[in-house]
């Protein structure tokens, strides 16, 4: 039986390392599928353009990969990568997505009035 020699706060470090570094695995993928998911909506439109009853499609497409974005870059963040540009490139993300990114989706609740 081996017994792991390190101090514990070292072992500690590294499995929140290796988990940080699971969850930005898990936030890249989510927000290559959010992309995915909007480009195959623009491409199926492409030739006939969006007509109007599509844009709310649309419109929800956009709002998820912007919060895929938001929720990907916080983590990067959290973890020391503050440069988000590299994010922008590699994965190609449209102007709109970067725009829309962190904003929460309307509820219907209205807001009280001062």
């Amino acid at each position: 039986m081996s017994r792991d020699l390190r101090p514990p706060v070292d072992i500690l470090h590294y499995e929140i390392v290796q988990e940080q570094a699971s969850a930005l695995g898990r936030m890249g993928r989510t927000l290559e599928q959010a992309l995915v998911r909007l480009r195959e909506f623009d491409a199926a439109h492409a030739t006939t353009g969006t007509v109007t009853s599509m844009q709310p499609t649309r419109r929800k497409l956009v709002l998820e990969a912007g919060e895929a974005l938001w929720m990907f870059v916080v983590q990067r963040e959290a973890t020391g990568l503050r440069d988000s540009r590299h994010i922008m490139r590699t994965y190609n993300v449209p102007g709109e997505v970067q725009r829309c990114m962190g904003l929460a989706p309307a509820t219907g609740i209205a807001k009280p009035k001062s």
